[in-house]
């Protein structure tokens, strides 16, 4: 009788007591509750993994960003319905699917084998999208090393400038009254004679603000558009590498390493936020861009534009990372019984108070600006990169100090994308994981500088004179629509072909039984809202489709078929997999779908302790040889 229950003790995280060889990864450790994949060592390490995970550049400059170009605080309302009806259902789903299989975003699929390649599609757009958001905190290195000047290189028009660069606007020419006719002239003659313009007549010269001309001249070196590549920028090149470099040395140890970095990289930004908030709230003009934030200033017929309902929901997925499959990642090695709905809920709400926390910040300087240069909000930049590399410098080299205040942005910047791109390689070597953990347990480390490496050099388009084009590229393709649709597919696939009630009764495992008064609300979107709302978003996206584009430089045709490849390359995956799923089940076509579509005979909870009646029946075929142990191990222990 006690060989029977060997089984079942090994199962529960113990099975390294009987391995002579005592092999240990870097991992795990002895306190683990699952000695293979290893466990967060507490609470706060995964909560804040989670939250850098969430809270990332996005929040300073694509909210914000969005929030201006789709009518400012009327954008709150789609953000905040997507939030309530697409966001958290599908971030509970995740984070409940990761922690009851402790399995990545691939391995995960177990439970239904036909949609496997869902899992592969999130992977890769994860993939696509750490390889350009590396460039985005390579800039954010790049403009704090250039902090460290008395001046800041970006404070005036310096050798680097033409003459299209001034700090206010010029006058180009207006109307005026000479001798009792109105006349139209040139502003030089009209301050030679000493004659002022008539209000309402007056035409600006096109200029640039220093930080403007700063940031494409001189940080990006930007050419004119896709066509042109040039050359890699080799400062920008050098700050890529030592992102990977400091993103590698964080990971060398997997989750046991990056859970104690986040200690200070997702909270310091908080810090330095506050700090902005209250210096921007204190300038000039600053109540003006609040109040177009979510004031008079709004535009509420926004609301019926389709790209606003897009731009809505992809940044809850962007923001809260939805469907990129990192959710599922971090919360797989959670213990099995952690209450992983508090964590949802919680996680969720900081993510969110954050964005609408920077948009203060982000819109009190946009104000400021404004009223420098004598323009309306809505006219002060033209996209979200610009937001960051040149509204808040351009307003921070105006204060005193400017050189602190600058460090103190781009330290938060950087902070902010490190440990979000953490979390996003994390998900990448916990794919590898799955896949082949012997080699992963020995071979931890090089496998994962091995990945930085691998994907610094991919990343090395996005450093040349036209890199921020291919930047943007895949972010509007990859970013958007791929993760709409792996969404749409996630939840169709778990409620309606698992099952909705069966995958409810899965969670109850972990975190008890609850009412079905409690179960209500998910329900309600799970079935219903959510994959309803996510597949109007989409059509109506895909329908209203327009040629990319970044400020006013239109993509050639070939930039664009080469955005469709990358959306194409990533999403078909799916019907592949599908494919051959069912060209190597058994029976007629109709029984091998059906076959398919139920879960792989070691789908359940990883340890057998935590089977339960529902899954005492499974047994994982690769631990089959786990049960089979000699009597003398057991003599030997």
């Amino acid at each position: 009788m006690g060989m029977l229950s060997l089984p079942s003790f090994l199962s529960c995280g113990k099975k390294k007591d009987f391995n002579l060889t005592n092999e240990k990864d870097a991992h795990s450790s002895d306190s683990d509750e699952n000695s293979e994949r290893g466990n967060w060592s507490n609470k706060g390490d995964y909560l804040l993994s989670m939250v850098g995970y969430a809270v990332g550049l996005g929040n300073v400059w694509r909210f914000p960003y969005l929030t201006y170009q789709n009518g400012g605080g009327a954008f709150l309302i789609p953000y905040t319905l997507m939030l309530a009806l697409a966001g958290l259902p599908l971030f509970f789903m995740e984070c409940s699917l990761g922690q009851f299989a402790s399995l990545g975003p691939v391995s995960i699929w177990r439970i239904l084998p036909l949609f496997q390649g869902v899992g592969i599609t999130m992977v890769i757009i994860s993939t696509f999208v750490t390889i350009y958001y590396n460039v985005i905190i390579a800039y954010a290195l790049y403009y704090l090393f250039a902090s460290f000047q008395k001046v800041l290189p970006w404070s005036d028009c310096f050798f680097w400038a033409d003459e299209f660069c001034s700090k206010t606007r010029i006058v180009s020419d207006c109307n005026t009254t000479l001798h009792g006719e109105i006349i139209h002239a040139n502003y030089s003659f009209i301050t030679s004679n000493n004659l002022t313009c008539i209000n309402g007549t007056i035409n600006y010269k096109p200029v640039q603000f220093p930080s403007e001309q700063y940031w494409n001249k001189v940080a990006l070196q930007r050419s004119s558009g896709l066509d042109e590549t040039g050359r890699i920028v080799w400062y920008l090149a050098l700050c890529l590498l030592l992102s990977w470099m400091i993103v590698g040395a964080a990971l060398f140890k997997g989750i046991k390493s990056s859970g104690k970095v986040v200690y200070f990289t997702a909270l310091f930004p908080y810090v330095i936020l506050l700090i902005l908030l209250v210096r921007g709230a204190t300038l000039e003009g600053a109540l003006d861009g609040i109040e177009y934030y979510i004031g008079r200033q709004s535009n509420i017929t926004k609301l019926m534009e389709a790209e606003v309902w897009k731009d809505a929901a992809t940044q809850i997925f962007y923001s809260l990372s939805v469907a990129w499959g990192g959710l599922v990642a971090l919360s797989s090695y959670n213990k099995f019984h952690n209450n992983c709905y508090s964590d949802a809920i919680l996680v969720c709400v900081t993510n969110c108070v954050t964005s609408i926390f920077a948009g203060f910040a982000i819109f009190s300087i946009l104000g400021h600006m404004a009223f420098l240069s004598e323009r309306p909000v809505s006219e002060v930049v033209d996209s979200g990169f610009d937001l960051a590399f040149v509204a808040y410098p351009e307003a921070l080299s105006k204060l005193p100090v400017s050189p602190l205040w600058s460090f103190l942005f781009f330290f938060m910047l950087l902070l902010l994308g490190l440990d979000s791109q953490f979390a996003t390689i994390e998900t990448l070597t916990t794919t590898i994981q799955d896949i082949y953990p012997k080699v992963m347990k020995k071979l931890r480390m090089p496998v994962t500088l091995g990945l930085c490496t691998l994907l610094f050099f991919l990343g090395l388009i996005c450093v040349t004179q036209a890199g921020i084009y291919w930047v943007n590229l895949i972010d509007h393709f990859c970013a958007g629509w791929g993760i709409l649709i792996a969404a749409v597919l996630e939840i169709i696939g778990i409620i309606y072909i698992y099952g909705g009630n069966r995958f409810i009764e899965d969670i109850e495992m972990m975190i008890g039984k609850k009412s079905r008064l409690f179960w209500l609300w998910w329900r309600m979107c799970w079935f219903f809202m959510t994959p309803v709302l996510l597949m109007a978003i989409l059509v109506w996206s895909l329908v209203t489709f327009s040629r990319p584009s970044y400020g006013s430089v239109l993509y050639p045709t070939w930039g664009t078929a080469v955005g469709w490849c990358m959306i194409i390359f990533c999403v078909i995956w799916i019907p592949i997999v599908a494919i051959v799923k069912i060209v190597k089940a058994e029976g007629n076509l109709v029984q091998r779908i059906v076959s398919c579509c139920r879960p792989a005979a070691n789908w359940g909870p990883y340890l057998e302790c935590h089977r339960g009646e529902r899954y005492s029946h499974i047994v994982d075929p690769k631990k089959k040889k786990e049960h089979e142990i000699p009597t003398v191990s057991a003599v030997v222990y």
